[in-house]
């Protein structure tokens, strides 16, 4: 499995979200960047954050 960085925006787009929606899922500690670079600028895996995403789903049953 071949481990592509995202930015923020490449997420964003990939998710059909808004770039502040990403930015506050991550001040909410909802999905957690797989680096933070040092000037502050996160890169993501994306099958990391979908299943940080699923895990916040409710379950049925």
């Amino acid at each position: 499995m071949s481990e592509e960085f995202l930015t923020t925006a490449e997420v964003a787009r990939r998710l059909r979200l808004s770039r502040k929606t990403v930015y506050r899922y991550v001040r909410d500690g909802k999905i957690r960047p797989d680096h933070t670079l040092p000037g502050g600028e996160h890169r993501f895996v994306l099958d990391q954050v979908l299943e940080q995403l699923r895990s916040l789903r409710p379950k049925d049953g």
